[in-house]
């Protein structure tokens, strides 16, 4: 994490081919299992996508984490799809309570960005927007993130070093 209170910003090389990585982060079953979620339907830039928390496919330790909060609805606001470089969307973050109604809340902005590499492809993960965040929330949601990210840059390159 750098040294912003509004952003995280982490870095993996993945050792795969670039068809596999975008397909990773762009197709939403394949993004569900690794990441832990099952989504309603494909993403489409410009449009909503629902689905639920359920356990990571990749990692027994992640999914162990994440099954405590299996079942709770999400929604991404996908943003930008450009193909094989970049795929963005919004959501909010660390929305886990129950009975909390998150959509008065400002979004945070995930961005994935690809770049091919000598050894693989370089994958910049950033999420910005955490001051905007209400201030009871900020600190928590950042913090959760930024561990919560590092966990799903290794679940990532489970994913596709298995597939």
């Amino acid at each position: 994490m750098g040294a912003s209170t509004d952003r995280i910003e982490q870095h993996i090389l993945l050792r795969a081919p670039l068809e596999r990585v975008w397909h990773a982060l762009t197709d939403a079953g394949a993004f569900g299992a690794w990441f832990g979620m099952a989504l309603d339907g494909p993403f489409v830039a410009g449009q909503p996508i629902t689905g639920t928390i359920q356990p990571t496919q990749v990692d027994a330790e992640v999914a162990r984490l994440q099954a405590p909060h299996a079942g709770t609805p999400f929604t991404l606001y996908v943003e930008r799809i450009e193909p094989m470089r970049v795929f963005a969307w919004r959501w909010h973050p660390y929305a886990i309570e129950p009975g909390m109604d998150y959509d008065k809340e400002p979004t945070t902005l995930v961005t994935f960005e690809l770049e091919a590499v000598a050894e693989g492809i370089m994958l910049r993960l950033t999420e910005s927007g955490f001051d905007r965040l209400p201030a009871a929330r900020r600190d928590a949601a950042l913090r959760a993130n930024a561990g919560g990210w590092a966990m799903q840059m290794g679940n990532i390159e489970k994913y596709v070093a298995a597939h």
